[in-house]
């Protein structure tokens, strides 16, 4: 379950993913675009201190482009080349908001989602009781009982593909979805009432 907070955010997600977009060589988009939401969904972290969360995104008529994202309420050591913007949360503070594939918690949460066959998780309000309706969602397609830990990330971006070598396996995120998809359990996103495209695989 995903707590989340009726909060002003400064500056906006979409406002900081449509600046940091143009500077990534795979996302094709221009600086000074804008660009729009096709789906989110979000993941626990088991330990319930970083925030999770997957933004499916396009620019104009483009291509949906896969932007994880982790939040932090302190600066994760060794991950500066993977930070997004830094955010105020009006009620969480100061936040460090970072591409995720450079992120260790979001490589386990994504290894434990594919590998287990687990899905995106439901926003429970922090302001009361009841969820918040889902913006996207989120299916993996192994049958493993369980994942093992991961503690350690490397990330190297390849085209449209960031490789992810973790020390449980690695992990292909895919940038651009609709292309090519490796071999391998995967991780299917889906927004809107039809559509759906794999976003990231656990490699054999």
């Amino acid at each position: 379950m995903a707590v989340i907070h009726k909060a002003t955010l400064i500056p906006a997600k979409l406002d900081a993913i449509s600046a940091w977009l143009p500077g990534q060589p795979w996302s094709g988009v221009a600086a000074g675009t804008t660009v729009e939401q096709a789906g989110r969904f979000r993941f626990d972290d088991p330990d319930g201190e970083v925030g999770v969360e997957t933004y499916l995104v396009r620019a104009g008529d483009g291509p949906v482009l896969h932007v994880p994202l982790t939040y932090r309420g302190a600066p994760l050591v060794g991950a500066e080349a993977f930070l997004v913007t830094e955010m105020e949360h009006s009620v969480l503070g100061h936040r460090w908001i970072y591409d995720a594939v450079g992120d260790p918690v979001y490589a386990d949460v994504l290894r434990r989602a594919i590998a287990t066959g687990g899905h995106e998780a439901e926003l429970e309000r922090a302001s009361g009781p009841g969820t918040l309706e889902k913006e996207g969602r989120a299916i993996g397609s192994g049958t493993d009982p369980a994942s093992p830990t991961v503690t350690g990330v490397e990330a190297r971006a390849d085209g449209v593909v960031t490789t992810v070598t973790t020390d449980h396996g690695t992990l292909a995120v895919l940038r651009v979805l609709g292309s090519d998809v490796p071999a391998g359990a995967t991780l299917t996103a889906g927004w809107g009432t039809e559509h759906s495209a794999v976003v990231a695989v656990l490699l054999p």
